[in-house]
């Protein structure tokens, strides 16, 4: 027993190197691109800088199926903070998207009515930016910010109330069926209509950064640590799935991509032999698996992502830059060095902006 185990010991040892090989052998020098190169590799894959004015932003969030205006717009805001949509009108959507701090609540797992945790253990993505997003929550199944408006007010564990409850409430109130019937022309409050205020707010709520003032011709507006930590980014595959005006949010992908032996291995020599039992590099808090079970989960927005940790799904990594090694390790294929892993930080640190203050008309 005991030569078999060693037998064993030896090649598993074997398999790990073989498969580390990746990560043993010396890495190609980062490439080198000069501020218009890195610029115009941005744009070139519709990297943009979000719209300083209310008309160019019309152009790029406005809803075909929601048009939105002044009156709306103001309307959805009053909504979004209003706790009269919770059942024990204690909660808000602002009180797990705090807009000033980053779009989320910064909590691994999101707390609604009574204090009750989402069963999955999944956090708040952002608000910010959500907008340019092509999808809403971790698996997607939102196709826009209309539709994901009315999720966390029905969820029992968010703000657990009905279409019904709502309506009714809003009917009821002083003010709000003389606002609803100033800004949709129809009698009587409907929950189609609260979804679509709220999503016309929410299609305002964008930032902008030093990021943007580099892709619109401002060499210093980023540091030079932040353009190779740009170059990395750009040029070792990271906006294969971060990409767009948001830097994210455009697509569903498979999490994680790709797995290590090494990772399903506890004690080599030890015939208690422990196999990893989370699919992710994390502990698998929550047990939600993506949409469908399939491992398949939104590709968070990264604009801002300095200010939304914890980071994943159920919130289980505390820090960015293990968020990056972790990203860099198992879905390009290629660890990071600590060096390119701070580089990579300082660029996202430059993905960091304020809400932009749009006249709206």
């Amino acid at each position: 027993m005991n030569s078999f185990m060693k037998v064993l010991g030896i090649t598993i040892v074997v398999m790990v190197l073989l498969l580390s090989l990746p990560t043993i052998l010396p890495k190609k020098a980062p490439k080198e691109l000069s501020d218009a190169m890195l610029r115009e590799r941005a744009l070139s894959t519709n990297m943009l800088p979000v719209p300083k004015t209310y008309e160019a932003l019309l152009k790029v969030v406005d809803n075909p199926d929601n048009l939105m205006s002044k009156e709306k717009i103001a309307l959805g805001k009053e909504l979004f903070f209003d706790p009269l949509l919770s059942q024990d009108k204690d909660i808000s959507c602002a009180s797990c998207h705090k807009l000033k701090e980053g779009g989320d609540d910064n909590l691994p797992t999101a707390i609604g009515h009574q204090g009750q945790a989402n069963p999955s253990h999944l956090n708040s993505p952002t608000l910010l930016n959500a907008a340019l997003a092509k999808s809403q929550f971790w698996d997607g199944r939102a196709k826009d910010v209309e539709e994901q408006a009315g999720g966390p007010i029905q969820a029992p564990f968010e703000m657990h109330m009905t279409p019904q409850e709502v309506v009714a409430r809003l009917n009821d109130h002083q003010a709000y069926p003389a606002k609803f019937k100033e800004v949709f022309d129809a009698q009587g409050v409907t929950f189609k209509q609260v979804r679509n205020a709220i999503g016309a707010y929410e299609r305002t709520l964008l930032t902008r950064g030093a990021y943007d003032r580099f892709l619109e011709g401002d060499n210093d507006a980023i540091s030079p640590q932040a353009k190779r930590g740009m170059t990395l980014f750009l040029t070792a595959g990271c906006k294969g799935c971060h990409t767009g005006m948001s830097v994210g949010g455009q697509s569903i992908q498979k999490f994680p991509l790709r797995s290590y032996f090494a990772d399903y291995i506890g004690l080599l020599y030890s015939p208690d032999i422990t196999l990893k039992e989370s699919p992710f590099p994390f502990e698998n808090v929550g047990g939600f698996l993506g949409r469908d079970d399939t491992l398949r989960f939104r590709v968070p927005v990264l604009r801002n992502v300095t200010k939304t940790a914890p980071y994943f799904h159920n919130g289980s990594v505390e820090k960015l830059e293990e968020a990056v090694r972790i990203m860099s390790k198992y879905q390009i294929g290629n660890e990071f060095t600590p060096k390119q892993i701070d580089d990579v930080v300082a660029f996202l640190k430059t993905l960091e902006g304020e809400l932009v203050e749009y006249e709206i008309k």
